[in-house]
């Protein structure tokens, strides 16, 4: 068996990336994931320069990752989604950005969405703030993606087991390819300083999750068999 396959490219790499794009005020992106999160992320944050009002839909990533952005934005209007989507609980992450003086109330069930952002510049009342590391890795991403464009920028302490720390480093080294300075100084600690971000081109890597399969097909198959994935890096973040 001999071939070559072409793997969907990563959704986590892609959110990340439109948004440190946005951030950045430009850039180029190639091989973009083709999923609907993906597909809503970028239709949204073209969307929120002249609308008030934006639906997450059930894209839970797409939720976090707005709600951090609108926060730095000046933003004003209704962040919503799907009824599911109203179900999820976001206390976490709103609490954090109102704590580095985000507007943001909710509208309908208090810790939930939707959210009402009240707009104004973000005025940090704190810049580094104790985040759970056993949460949904989203949330601390969402809030070092960021921490950049804050006035004074921003440290997260993570409290008890870290999980989901591959996501955090991959957040931090998109980051500094945008020209953001992050970094984990300690492993309990990451931080994002001021100075914003530079407009960058990057390609997205494909998902070594889709890989799986196929080194599976190959190792099942006969001797001398050999699929060849392109787009996967050696030094993959």
């Amino acid at each position: 068996m001999q071939g070559t396959a072409h793997l969907p490219a990563s959704k986590s790499e892609s959110n990340r990336a439109l948004l440190l794009q946005k951030l950045a005020g430009g850039g180029t992106l190639t091989n973009l994931s083709e999923a609907n999160d993906t597909v809503l992320m970028a239709r949204l944050l073209g969307q929120a320069a002249h609308a008030d009002l934006l639906d997450a839909e059930d894209a839970g990533t797409v939720m976090r990752f707005m709600t951090a952005f609108l926060a730095v934005s000046n933003w004003r209007g209704i962040l919503t989604g799907a009824a599911r989507m109203k179900q999820r609980p976001i206390a976490i992450l709103v609490e954090a950005l109102r704590a580095l003086g985000a507007g943001i109330a909710y509208v309908e069930q208090e810790g939930y969405p939707p959210l009402r952002f009240l707009g104004g510049e973000i005025n940090a009342a704190a810049t580094e703030l104790a985040v759970r590391g056993d949460i949904s890795s989203q949330y601390i991403s969402a809030l070092l993606l960021v921490g950049p464009v804050l006035p004074a920028g921003l440290r997260l302490r993570l409290t008890g087991e870290i999980g989901s720390r591959p996501y955090i480093h991959l957040t931090l080294k998109l980051m500094q390819h945008f020209g953001g300075r992050a970094a984990a100084p300690a492993p309990d600690l990451v931080a994002a300083h001021p100075g914003g971000y530079r407009p960058a081109s990057y390609e997205v890597e494909s998902d070594w999750s889709a890989a799986s399969y196929w080194y599976a097909l190959v190792a099942l198959g006969a001797a001398g068999s050999a699929i060849t994935l392109p787009g996967l890096r050696v030094q993959s973040w």
